[in-house]
């Protein structure tokens, strides 16, 4: 049975394990983002990530490039708490932490068969699409669950509570 911290691994030990599973002829997919609070489109993201291959690597960024990113409230989990909750997802085999604000150097370093992201990032430009298919990688974006994003969740929370509506923890 798989442990969360078994999947858990520095990139460059990660990019080591990869060249391993794919030499046996294993397809390793490649996803990322912050993950910040794990809801419904993650996971069907992940699932459908998994799908395309035989092992799933999700690379997340680190606290301090998720503030950069998304802002000082950000993120609500640390990294290690948003490691171990997307380690523990059965249709995860690994997950990886990384600083830059682009997962490329990361991309870079596992070389990855297919880069899966959602559909959301079609038109900004998939990081490291360009890479992968320059040595023979599939780059897939999957479609999004409408009206999930993490910061809908925050959004809506910090409304209620403001409001006092449903889920407040005013009495």
């Amino acid at each position: 049975m798989k442990t969360p911290a078994s999947s858990i691994e520095p990139i460059d030990a990660l990019g080591e394990r990869v060249r391993k599973l794919q030499a046996s002829g294993q397809q390793v997919v490649f996803t990322n983002g912050c993950f910040d609070i794990l809801h419904s489109g993650h996971i069907e993201v992940l699932r459908r990530s998994r799908e395309l291959g035989d092992v799933l690597i999700v690379a997340i960024n680190d606290d301090s490039s998720v503030r950069r990113l998304k802002g000082p409230g950000r993120p609500v989990f640390d990294q290690e708490e948003r490691a171990e909750v997307l380690a523990a997802l059965e249709m995860v085999d690994f997950v990886c932490v990384f600083r830059d604000d682009t997962p490329l150097e990361t991309i870079l370093s596992i070389r990855p068969d297919v880069l899966a992201k959602g559909a959301d990032w079609a038109d900004k430009g998939i990081v490291g699409s360009e890479e992968v298919a320059g040595w023979g990688g599939r780059i897939v974006t999957i479609p999004m669950v409408d009206g999930k994003s993490t910061t809908d969740v925050v959004a809506r929370i910090i409304d209620r509570e403001a409001g006092g509506g449903a889920g407040s923890t005013e009495r």
